[in-house]
């Protein structure tokens, strides 16, 4: 029996207010044949210590509101000297203390390693958000380096390419290896192969 295709095709809405992100992400998704709209609707945030709950919640609000099918991303900086922080309050951290603020609470550790989590969840109209996961390892350097990207990428160094932050890689570079990245490839592997009721 031949699978069915989703009603719309192969289009997906990604709600985010970050045009960076968007372009990561319609980068990658072009990859598995996916157009990829950018959706700027105000989504639920909720607080939660899991970043993933936090996606689930975002994509359900924003599907239910928009009648469209909703990618929502989000992700999060994991640091183990600091036992996680700032992790699913990240964008809060970000906005308020910054690279610099980071940097500074890790001047007296010597262990520098952590990870980005990235968590993409899918909804349709009707339906319960679906997760995709992605991890990057690495390690938070003691200065700020950059030419390119956003966020923590300045002070993130992974391991997969050392000697080298998120925030001096071009797109391409940094959709080779990135935790985003790799949730979308996973959500676009799906997406290409889900049959819809």
């Amino acid at each position: 029996m031949a699978r069915k295709r989703f009603p719309w095709g192969n289009l997906a809405f990604f709600a985010t207010g970050n045009i960076h992100k968007f372009d990561e992400a319609r980068k990658v998704l072009a990859e598995y044949d996916i157009a990829t709209a950018m959706l700027r609707v105000k989504t639920l945030e909720i607080q939660d210590d899991d970043i993933e709950n936090i996606a689930k919640a975002s994509a359900l609000d924003a599907a239910r509101r928009s009648c469209l099918p909703i990618i929502v991303e989000d992700a999060g900086l994991f640091i183990e000297a600091l036992g996680g922080f700032p992790g699913p309050y990240s964008a809060y951290v970000r906005q308020t203390i910054g690279n610099k603020g980071i940097l500074k609470l890790l001047l007296s550790k010597r262990n520098r390693k952590a990870h980005f989590r990235s968590v993409v969840a899918f909804c349709s109209p009707g339906t319960f958000p679906r997760c995709f996961h992605g991890v990057v390892e690495g390690k938070v350097i003691d200065e700020i380096r950059e030419s390119m990207g956003f966020g923590f990428d300045p002070i993130f160094e992974p391991t997969e390419s050392p000697g080298k932050t998120f925030g001096e890689m071009n797109a391409e570079e940094k959709n080779k290896i990135s935790h985003r990245a790799r949730a979308l490839r996973q959500f676009g592997e799906w997406y290409k192969s889900a049959p819809y009721e």
